[in-house]
């Protein structure tokens, strides 16, 4: 479950909530009971590897590889 900020309008309080996508925003500060605002923040995903391109998709073949390519794939010289 995706973990969600929130921050209260009237007392700037700032409080986490892990919510289903099923559920409804949070609309009270836990503290005061004033309206809250969902905030946008950085994500902890980040992708790590060779990724998907050089190991997955791209044939590998014994050709010449063009400037650039690094050797993984048969890229095309366009």
């Amino acid at each position: 479950m995706p973990m969600y900020e929130y921050r209260c309008k009237s007392c700037n309080h700032q409080f986490e909530l892990r919510q289903k996508f099923s559920d409804p925003p949070a609309n009270q500060c836990p503290q005061c009971g004033a309206a809250v605002e969902k905030m946008i923040s950085t994500s902890a995903f980040s992708l790590k590897g060779d990724g998907w391109f050089n190991t997955a998709y791209c044939p590998k073949t014994e050709s010449p590889k063009p400037a650039g390519c690094g050797g993984a794939c048969a890229c095309s010289s366009e």
